[in-house]
């Protein structure tokens, strides 16, 4: 009995000093003002690269498990339904015409990054053309010092 309460009280004590030190890992972190170029960077080009069809840029900067929730849009996407969207508005004559972001607030935690924004971006199709806007949560991982888009959520905002 006493062998158990010796033992339990030890390891009541030890998780009082190792639990805090772990949660102290996912606090959150301030990034450089390099390191966040570098994401606001990768973010845009993300961005760029799927209205422009650059399946190239896409598979490097989209790991194979991203899953994303689009704007109005009932079934999640992963990567390859990504990839087959950004075909498909570019073979549909779709192209960028103007892509902003009037607020952008980041927290980072080590290598992940979670981007909250306001967007707006106008497409031209068949000399139509078409605003759209709403709210972005874009989360972001530096892996080997790049940063990749494992998974978005788009709303409306309304």
């Amino acid at each position: 009995m006493m062998r158990t309460l010796v033992l339990g009280t030890a390891l009541g004590l030890a998780s009082f000093t190792i639990l805090p030190a772990q949660a102290a890992d996912f606090a959150a972190t301030q990034l450089t003002s390099s390191q966040r170029k570098q994401l606001l960077a990768a973010r845009e080009q993300v961005w760029r690269a799927w209205f422009a069809n650059d399946q190239k840029a896409l598979e490097q900067l989209l790991p194979a498990d991203t899953l994303a929730i689009n704007n109005g849009e009932e079934a999640w996407e992963n990567r390859e339904a990504v990839l087959r969207g950004s075909r498909e508005f570019a073979s549909g004559g779709g192209r960028l015409v103007r892509l902003e972001f009037p607020r952008v607030d980041i927290q980072s935690f080590g290598d992940v990054a979670v981007i909250y924004s306001l967007y707006i971006f106008e497409t031209e199709s068949k000399g139509e053309r078409k605003t759209s806007s709403g709210r972005a949560t874009e989360v972001f991982l530096r892996k080997n010092g790049h940063w990749t888009n494992p998974g978005w959520h788009m709303d409306s905002g309304k």
